[in-house]
C-alpha cells in the first residue's frame, strides 16, 4: 500500500494544487455605446458575475449597478473617450448586493472597440479571475511558514497547533484537530484542537482505530479519508453521537496522515457546525495540510530516534553525521553513474577498504566503479566482472533475491580474492520501486569484518544512493523528455527568403521549458509566396504550448488549400473552437500574412486578430502602423476580420510584437508602452538590417527591465526588404 500510495506522490501533488488554485478561464465581454450595452458575453463572463446576469441588451451599469460605485463603468467611460486601452491587475470587485456579494479578484483589460473607420463604437472587455488563485496562494504561503518551522525543528504541539490555527483562520467555519497515532497504531492520541472544546479531546483522547469509531478511528482504520457528512444520522457516530451533539458538531472529514512507508500517523480532521458535504477543494486542502502534518510527525519522530540513538552510543551520532554527509553527496549530482561512482567512494575506507558498485544493464552485469586505497588493488577490482549465470556470484544472487548476503569469508566464484587479501563481504541491493537493479559489495581484509552495526549502515547508505541514483535516472529522463518536447513546439529557425531578411527576439517567463505563450513561424507556400505568423496564446506552460502547436500546425496545414489570409485565419479559429471543451480555455491573438517578393520591395497582405497593431519603419526613418482590424480567435464567436495589403520598400522593415514587450513594467511599476516601442524603433540605425532593427529593440527592453524578472513571454518578428543587388558592370 506505501508503494503505491509514494509512487504517485508527485502526481497527487499536481492534482491537489490544480484543485486548490482552479482552471483559469477567460472572460470576454463586448460592450457598445456610451451607455456600455451588453452586446455579447462568453459563458465563463456570466459565470463569474452570476447567473442573474445571464443576459444581453440592457447597460452594464443596470446590469450590475454595484460596478458604479467601485469606479468600473468610469473606467468604462474613459477607453470609450479615449480610445485608450486600461489594463488592470489583481483587481478587486465586490460582485451582487447584500447576503449574495461576493468579493472576487481580476486580472483585465478594457480595450476601445472601433468600426472601420477607426471611431470608436464600443469597448471589449478580456479577463482572469484569480479569486481562487489569491486565496490559494495565502494557504501556500502559510504552508511554507509550517515547513520552515519543520525545518527549524520546532516543537510538534506547537507546528500542529499552528496548523490547525492557520487554516481556521483561513476558513472561518471550519474545526481542524490533528490526532497521531500511537507507537503501535492501534489508538489515536490528541494532537492539536485549539478551537474544540477540552470535554471534547479529552473525550476522544486515546480511542481505538477500527470501523465504526467516528470519523477519525475510521480513517486511520482504513487509510483513506472518511467523510461524514451530518453526524446525527451516520451509523460511523453512533458511540459518539451524544457527545459531538454536546461539542455543537454536525459533520467531520477526516484523513488519515501517512508515512512515507505508509504507517498511519495520525488523523487530520475538518469539522463543521452544521451538516456539509466537501467540494473537491476542501478534500485537496485536506490532503495538502495532512501530508504538511506527516512531514512534522516524521520529522519529530525521526529527531527522537536521532536523539534516542545519540544518547546510547557516541559512534552512532558519527554514523548520522556521516549518513547526512553522504546524502548531501549524493543527492547533488543529477548523472546517475556520477551518484554511483560517488557511492563507493563514499564507503571506503570508512565503511571497508574495498568497494564496487555493479548495476544490471541489457541483461549483462556492469561493473560501474571500484574504490581501494590503492591503484593496483583498484585495477584489479575494475577488471572483475561478476556474472549472472549460476548461483556462485554473490552479485547475482543478490540481484535475484533482492536481500543483503553477509560472509566472514572471501566470496564464491571466481575472482581476484586472494590477491587482495579479501576475508569477509557484504553485499547489499540497489532497489528501485521494489526491484534491484544493482548491488553495493563492500569486502574487508585481514582484521576488518562486519558486524551488525556496519551492516546497517551499509544498507541504509544504499538505500539513500539508490533513491539519488532513480532521481538522476527521472532528470536525465525528463530532460530527453524537455527535449523532445522542445523539438516539435520551440520557434523554429527562421529560413532564407528571397528578397528580405528576418529577425527575431525570443524571451520567455518563468523557469523551466522555455515554451511559453508568444509565437512566431514563417514557412514558404505552393504559389512562391511566404506565409509568416506571430501571436500570442492567454496563459503559458503545457496548455499554452499545446494551442501553440495547433495555431501554428493548423496555418501550415491550410496554407496550401486557402489563398485569402483572412480565411486562414478564420480556419484557425474553428480549429480552436472545435477542440474538446476541458482543452479550450484560452484565447489567442495573432497577425498572419503572405510575403511575395516583388520588382519595388516585398508585396505584403496580412490580417490582425485581437494582436497588437504592426509597426512599419519606413525608408525615411519614420514609424507608422498598419491598420488592419480584427477580433480575438478561439474565444466561440466569429471574429470580424479585414485584411491590410501594403509594400515593403527596399530597407524598410515591418515589426511584429507581443504585448509581453509593451506591457512589461520597470522597478517603479511604469509600463513599456507602445510609445517607448515605436521611439526604441526609431532609433535603429540608417537602412537598417533585421537584425539591427531587433538589436535596437531587445536592448532597450532590457534596459527598460534593468534586471528585472519577465513576468509575460516576450516575443518580435522584424521582416525588412533588401536593397537590389548592383548590377555587374
Amino acid at each position: 500500500m506505501s508503494g503505491t500510495r509514494r509512487s504517485g506522490t508527485v502526481r497527487d501533488e499536481d492534482e491537489n494544487l490544480s484543485l486548490l488554485f482552479g482552471t483559469s478561464t477567460a472572460l470576454f465581454a463586448s460592450m457598445a455605446g456610451p451607455a456600455h450595452v451588453l452586446e455579447a458575453a462568453n459563458p465563463a463572463f456570466f459565470a463569474a458575475v452570476g447567473d442573474r446576469h445571464e443576459r444581453t441588451g440592457l447597460p452594464l451599469a443596470e446590469l450590475m449597478p454595484e460596478l458604479a460605485a467601485q469606479g468600473f463603468i468610469e473606467l468604462l467611460d474613459q477607453v470609450y473617450r479615449s480610445g485608450e486601452r486600461h489594463v488592470g491587475r489583481d483587481a478587486r470587485v465586490v460582485l451582487g448586493t447584500g447576503d449574495a456579494a461576493r468579493e472576487a479578484f481580476f486580472d483585465f483589460t478594457y480595450e476601445a472597440r472601433r468600426d472601420a473607420g477607426g471611431n470608436v463604437i464600443g469597448v471589449r472587455m478580456i479577463g482572469v479571475e484569480t479569486t481562487q488563485v489569491k486565496h490559494a496562494r495565502r494557504l501556500a504561503a502559510e504552508q511554507r511558514a509550517l515547513l520552515e518551522q519543520i525545518a527549524r525543528q520546532d516543537p510538534l504541539p506547537e507546528v500542529l497547533d499552528g496548523m490547525c490555527r492557520t487554516i481556521e483562520e483561513l476558513s472561518p467555519d471550519v474545526i481542524v484537530s490533528v490526532l497521531l497515532a500511537d507507537e503501535d497504531g492501534r489508538h489515536l492520541r490528541h494532537g492539536a484542537a485549539p478551537s474544540l472544546p477540552a470535554f471534547y479531546n479529552q473525550a476522544i483522547d486515546g480511542i481505538a482505530t477500527g470501523e465504526g469509531v467516528g470519523s477519525c478511528g475510521t480513517a486511520a482504520h482504513r487509510r483513506s479519508t472518511v467523510v461524514v457528512s451530518d453526524i446525527a444520522t451516520d451509523p460511523l457516530w453512533t458511540d459518539f453521537r451524544a457527545l459531538a451533539g454536546r461539542a455543537g458538531l454536525a459533520a467531520c472529514w477526516s484523513t488519515p496522515i501517512l508515512a512515507r512507508d505508509g504507517r498511519v500517523l495520525g488523523t487530520f480532521a475538518m469539522y463543521h457546525r452544521t451538516p456539509r458535504s466537501p467540494q473537491d477543494s476542501d478534500l485537496a486542502l485536506a490532503r495538502v495540510f495532512a501530508d504538511t502534518a506527516a512531514l512534522a510527525v516524521e520529522r519529530h519522530q525521526a529527531e527522537q530516534a536521532r536523539q534516542a540513538a545519540d544518547a546510547r552510543e557516541k559512534a552512532a551520532r558519527e554514523d548520522l553525521a556521516f549518513l547526512l554527509t553522504a546524502s548531501n553527496a549524493l543527492s547533488g549530482r543529477l548523472d546517475e553513474r556520477q551518484t554511483l561512482q560517488r557511492l563507493a567512494a563514499l564507503c571506503s575506507p570508512r565503511l571497508a577498504p574495498l568497494a564496487t558498485v555493479d548495476i544490471l544493464e541489457g541483461g549483462r552485469v556492469q561493473r560501474v566503479t571500484a574504490a581501494a586505497p590503492g591503484e593496483q588493488q583498484r585495477t584489479l577490482l575494475t577488471s572483475h566482472q561478476p556474472s549472472l549465470r549460476g548461483d556462485d556470484d554473490v552479485v547475482a544472487r543478490v540481484m535475484a533475491s533482492g536481500l543483503t548476503e553477509v560472509a566472514r569469508r572471501s566470496p564464491t566464484g571466481s575472482g581476484p580474492w586472494r590477491e587482495l587479501g579479501v576475508t569477509g563481504y557484504v553485499c547489499v541491493p540497489l532497489v528501485d520501486r521494489g526491484r534491484p537493479f544493482g548491488a553495493l559489495t563492500l569486502l574487508s581484509t585481514d582484521v576488518h569484518s562486519f558486524d551488525g552495526h556496519r551492516v546497517a549502515l551499509a544498507e541504509e547508505l544504499a538505500r539513500r544512493a539508490a533513491s539519488a541514483a532513480r532521481n538522476a535516472r527521472q532528470y536525465a529522463q525528463r530532460a530527453a523528455l524537455a527535449r523532445d518536447l522542445q523539438t516539435g513546439l520551440l520557434l523554429p529557425d527562421l529560413p532564407d527568403i528571397p528578397g528580405a531578411r528576418l529577425a527575431a527576439f525570443y524571451h520567455p517567463a518563468g523557469e523551466g521549458l522555455e515554451i511559453g505563450g508568444d509565437f512566431y513561424d514563417v514557412f514558404p507556400r505552393e504559389d512562391g509566396s511566404w506565409a509568416f505568423i506571430l501571436g500570442d496564446v492567454c496563459g503559458r506552460g503545457a496548455t499554452a504550448a499545446t494551442t501553440t502547436a495547433l495555431v501554428r500546425h493548423t496555418a501550415r496545414a491550410v496554407t496550401s488549400l486557402l489563398d485569402d489570409p483572412v480565411d486562414i485565419v478564420k480556419a484557425v479559429d474553428k480549429a480552436l473552437n472545435d477542440r474538446h471543451a476541458h482543452q479550450n480555455n484560452g484565447f489567442v491573438t495573432l497577425v498572419y500574412g503572405h510575403l511575395t517578393p516583388a520588382p519595388d520591395g516585398l508585396a505584403v497582405h496580412l490580417v490582425r486578430a485581437g494582436h497588437t497593431l504592426p509597426l512599419v519603419l519606413d525608408g525615411d526613418h519614420r514609424v507608422g502602423t498598419v491598420e488592419a482590424f480584427g477580433g480575438l480567435i478561439g474565444i466561440g464567436i466569429p471574429p470580424t476580420l479585414t485584411a491590410s495589403r501594403f509594400t515593403l520598400r527596399p530597407t524598410e522593415s515591418l515589426l511584429l510584437y507581443t504585448d509581453g514587450i509593451t506591457e512589461c513594467r520597470a522597478a517603479d511599476a511604469e509600463q513599456y508602452g507602445e510609445a517607448r516601442l515605436i521611439k526604441a524603433l526609431g532609433a535603429a540605425p540608417r537602412r537598417p538590417t533585421a537584425d539591427d532593427v531587433v538589436d535596437a529593440v531587445a536592448e532597450d527592453v532590457r534596459a527598460f527591465m534593468d534586471g528585472r524578472t519577465v513576468e509575460d513571454d516576450q516575443a518580435a518578428l522584424v521582416i525588412t526588404a533588401e536593397e537590389p543587388a548592383p548590377a555587374r558592370g
